[in-house]
């Protein structure tokens, strides 16, 4: 079971995840990203010029470093020798940039990668529509005067209006949370339910922080004032289903159950992880912390099945690997939004879906509460699009090792309709 080496995971770093807006607004997301880098590099005391590959996943792009794993890379003090590419998949940005990082090492192009992602929801690029864009293209070949009159008066006031990125889905125009609507919707998902998995996880999120769990959090310190940034702060310990049961629909107003507390926060952050062989980590007197065992993405229904990607992801590395959902210790599934990941937790558990979608016999079976997410996830944690994948690669590591469990597995869903999920297994 697995690939032909042992591909282990030996450590991973992240910042503060922090609510866009707040303490990383001056900065660019390359700068975000070096100090994921950074910690790596300095929680492993490994030489950087041991470092073959560098990837990183990203969403929303800045267009000035539209390679930020080269960007990240050279501040954080990698050689330029080593190669950077930055690699985009929506929200498993990062997975897929591991996954790239197992495969490269597979193929024999690299030993040793550091694989992660960052986001700044603070730095997204806002520029003009197509008609603005085509003038200014032309106006820089303006070479007199006349020429420069000429373009100043071909414009217009609706030139001037803004288009900002959206987080809509491009073929369906829907937002995230309309598509979550639909799920949520078809598999029975109450707003009762929805308001107490949200609850759940900031109350395990500061529960976990409170006991020293996230040591994946690497300290930092921002210009002019340097003031230690440590925790993560959109996490909200007091948060209780009384309270957040008054919020009003923010997608479907009438009918809906997605709420601003049961929805993931636009969110400033980077993560990394560092991916070897075996065989390299025992050379560099390294001690890895889990084996990556196998992994799977997947593609579905831009049209009702948009969020579903772990209902068909985590029963597909799970019969790729022979493994059952019992030998399973604990899952990491990426919170987009609390009615979501219960749709997909229904979906499981259904004869229909798992006949008719899955081409199985019987469903899978149902994933026990006590067994997810029970340090708390991207709804409190927060959630940078290209960076979480590398969270929950790290966070389940360290849980197999702190619980002493065997397997770990690590879900997420992603615009564009895809999915995906990874299985890992506590290095011995």
């Amino acid at each position: 079971m697995g690939f032909t080496k042992n591909i282990v995971f030996v450590e991973g770093a992240r910042i503060p995840f922090l609510r866009s807006g707040t303490a990383y607004d001056d900065l660019s997301t390359y700068e975000l990203g070096h100090l994921a880098i950074k910690g790596i590099l300095t929680r492993t005391g490994i030489n950087p010029s041991d470092i073959d590959e560098v990837i990183m996943g990203n969403v929303v792009a800045n267009v000035k470093t539209h390679n930020v794993a080269r960007e990240s890379a050279l501040l954080a003090g990698i050689p330029e020798s080593v190669p950077c590419y930055t690699v985009s998949q929506a929200c498993i940005s990062a997975n897929r940039a591991i996954a790239d990082a197992v495969g490269n090492i597979l193929s024999g192009q690299a030993e040793v990668i550091i694989a992660g992602g960052v986001e700044s929801a603070s730095d997204a690029p806002i520029g003009y529509k197509k008609r603005m864009r085509k003038k200014l293209i032309k106006a820089q070949k303006i070479k007199s005067p006349l020429q420069g009159l000429k373009f100043l008066f071909s414009l217009r006031p609706t030139d001037f209006l803004p288009d900002p990125p959206s987080i809509s889905e491009f073929f369906t125009k829907r937002s995230m949370g309309d598509d979550g609507e639909i799920i949520a919707s078809k598999y029975g998902v109450t707003r009762e339910e929805t308001d107490a998995f949200a609850a759940r996880s900031h109350q395990l999120a500061a529960k976990a922080n409170k006991e020293g769990a996230f040591k994946d959090i690497v300290e930092v310190s921002l210009p002019p004032k340097f003031i230690p940034i440590k925790e993560d702060n959109g996490v909200r310990g007091d948060t209780t289903v009384e309270a957040i049961a008054k919020l009003k629909p923010v997608f479907d107003k009438k009918h809906g159950t997605f709420t601003a507390a049961n929805s993931s926060f636009l969110t400033d952050g980077a993560a990394a992880t560092l991916i070897m062989t075996e065989e390299k980590a025992i050379e560099l007197q390294l001690q890895p912390k889990s084996r990556i065992v196998d992994f799977v993405f997947t593609g579905q229904s831009l049209d009702d099945e948009l969020l579903l990607g772990p209902a068909y992801a985590i029963p597909k590395v799970l019969e790729k690997t022979g493994l059952t959902i019992d030998e399973i210790d604990f899952f990491e599934l990426h919170e987009a939004f609390s009615g979501q990941v219960l749709a997909v937790l229904k979906a499981l558990e259904s004869e229909e879906f798992s006949k008719h979608k899955l081409g199985l016999k019987e469903s899978i079976g149902s994933i026990p509460m006590e067994k997810i997410n029970t340090e708390g996830g991207s709804l409190s944690i927060g959630h940078p699009f290209g960076a979480t994948g590398a969270r929950l690669l790290t966070m389940a590591s360290n849980k197999l090792i702190k619980e002493n469990g065997k397997y770990a597995l690590i879900a997420a869903c992603a615009a564009g309709a895809h999915g995906h999920a990874m299985i890992i297994e506590k290095y011995e």
